[in-house]
């Protein structure tokens, strides 16, 4: 009975590199990126609504420009400042819009400064439907008092993603290969802890890439709500002649009954402690000159006058 024997343990790494150089390029024309390796970022999307898509070469077809329009892949974000007549009405009416476009509400937040009610809704809405959206909620301001959108193309870094994943997913099939014909424990700890390694990297590629094509799917848009009111108007409208008065009144009684708290605590207190001292102190005097610790002052007898 033959017994199988194991590889060399510098025989199986020479293989594990030569393995992975293999997977890397099984890759096909994918762009091959080290991993680990940052995504490149790109700058703001120069794709014009109402001008001619981006190009390649030097004849581009109108069919060619539409294709690249719809392959590419870009995230929308956007801020509102609406001023509307009724904000609670104004949001209700807002979300029945955008869930008909298949948008939802992602956070809102609604505050109250006296009788004026703020609110601020974040929005996702459909990328393919995202002017519609837009369009809904200007609707509903009786004038839109800010606006700015921004578009990013993220189509290079979707498909280095994509690349990416490639070649670590044929890195990992090589690898579990390499672990099958392995029979030393240390040859298979090396080989198990570069998979933990290449899969992990696999997770966060792809948690990466769901979210960048979440965010091109649907774009964002934030909107705030308000009342904007004339200052001279909300004046005139809160100030009340007859509320004056009563508030006047008011203030008067206030004072009065004060002073009149003032000589009732003085009459009841403050009038007796005084008698009393008072009392008090010419008895003592009367005291202190019979024994005569206290005299009685004598006025300076004046000189005789003298005879011319």
């Amino acid at each position: 009975m033959r017994t199988r024997r194991s590889l060399p343990a510098r025989p199986l790494v020479g293989l594990l590199l030569v393995a992975l150089a293999v997977a890397a390029c099984a890759g096909g024309a994918a762009q091959l990126v080290p991993i680990g390796a940052p995504v490149p970022e790109q700058g703001r999307d120069s794709f014009v609504e109402d001008g001619a898509g981006p190009t390649v070469g030097g004849d581009t077809t109108a069919d060619d420009t539409t294709a690249v329009r719809d392959d590419a892949k870009i995230i929308r974000t956007g801020q509102l400042q609406l001023q509307v007549a009724d904000v609670a009405g104004a949001t209700a009416r807002a979300r029945a819009a955008i869930a008909a476009i298949g948008g939802y509400i992602g956070s809102s937040q609604i505050s109250r400064e006296g009788d004026d009610i703020f609110a601020t809704v974040t929005y996702r809405i459909p990328s393919d439907r995202w002017d519609e959206g837009l369009e809904a909620l200007r609707a509903l301001a009786t004038e839109v008092l800010y606006e700015q959108t921004d578009a990013i193309e993220v189509t290079s870094q979707i498909v280095d993603l994509d690349a990416r994943i490639t070649n670590l997913r044929a890195s990992e099939r090589a690898l579990q290969a390499i672990a099958a014909e392995a029979t030393r424990i240390s040859d298979v700890l090396e080989v198990q802890a570069r998979l933990t390694d290449v899969r992990g990297e696999i997770e966060r590629l792809v948690a990466q890439k769901t979210g960048l094509e979440d965010q091109v799917g649907y774009g964002t848009l934030t909107v705030a709500y308000g009342v904007d009111v004339i200052a001279v108007t909300a004046a005139v409208e809160r100030w009340d002649a007859a509320d004056e008065v009563d508030r006047a009144t008011a203030s008067l009684v206030d004072v009065l009954q004060g002073l009149a708290s003032a000589g009732i605590w003085f009459g009841i207190v403050w009038l007796p402690i005084l008698v009393t001292l008072t009392v008090f102190g010419v008895v003592l005097l009367v005291v202190l000159r019979r024994i005569g610790i206290v005299r009685r002052r004598t006025p300076v007898d004046a000189p005789a006058p003298t005879e011319p």
